[in-house]
């Protein structure tokens, strides 16, 4: 990989928030943390190439929070991909069964992040869950809540979108659709915490 000039934290949030200079950011925060994301990875049960299926993790999970506007530069970049970092692996470690928290070896500096990232990262985990069970309402019913919840339309900028004839009928459409989500999230009373989260989150 070419040798990229560095940016500023400024700079970093500023192309990812326009949308400008996405690849060149992206190559510039790989040139200045990936060793040492890496590092911690490596010394904490894996190998370079889960080093490096985490750092891509990361860096779209530093992409989404920075576009909505999770990261305010309260801390730097470096520790919040730091966080983010030992996020991930931990899951991993977890999901695969291999890690015990005693066992994790990292600087204590990067504490005082983790309870962003943690809250951050969970929302991120309970909209996904909550998708999947929208998914199951059918393509109508997911397009209406989707442009209500997550992208905060109104029933007019709804009605733009799709194919109803008024704004009453796409609010029965989605009075409906919301029945339906109801009755399987209580199916699953665990998801319901998590439907709420994901609205707020």
């Amino acid at each position: 990989m070419a040798i990229t000039r560095s940016l500023s934290d400024a700079d970093l949030i500023a192309n990812l928030q326009s949308g400008n200079r996405v690849d060149e950011s992206i190559r510039s925060i790989y040139q200045d943390h990936f060793e040492q994301l890496s590092w911690f990875v490596m010394n904490n049960s894996g190998s370079r190439q889960d080093a490096e299926d985490i750092f891509q993790e990361v860096i779209v999970d530093f992409i989404d929070a920075v576009k909505k506007n999770k990261f305010r530069g309260e801390s730097s970049v470096k520790t919040f991909l730091y966080s983010l970092n030992k996020y991930a692996w931990l899951n991993e470690l977890k999901r695969k069964g291999r890690a015990m928290q005693r066992e994790i070896k990292y600087d204590k500096d990067q504490d005082s992040q983790e309870t962003d990232v943690s809250h951050f990262m969970s929302a991120r985990e309970a909209r996904s869950q909550v998708m999947t069970i929208v998914e199951r309402l059918g393509d109508a019913c997911k397009k209406i809540l989707v442009l209500f919840y997550y992208e905060n339309l109104s029933m007019k900028e709804i009605l733009e979108k799709t194919e109803y004839e008024t704004e009453q009928v796409v609010r029965n459409k989605k009075y409906k659709c919301l029945k339906q989500l109801e009755a399987m999230l209580n199916e699953q009373p665990l998801l319901k915490e998590n439907f709420k989260n994901a609205l707020n989150g």
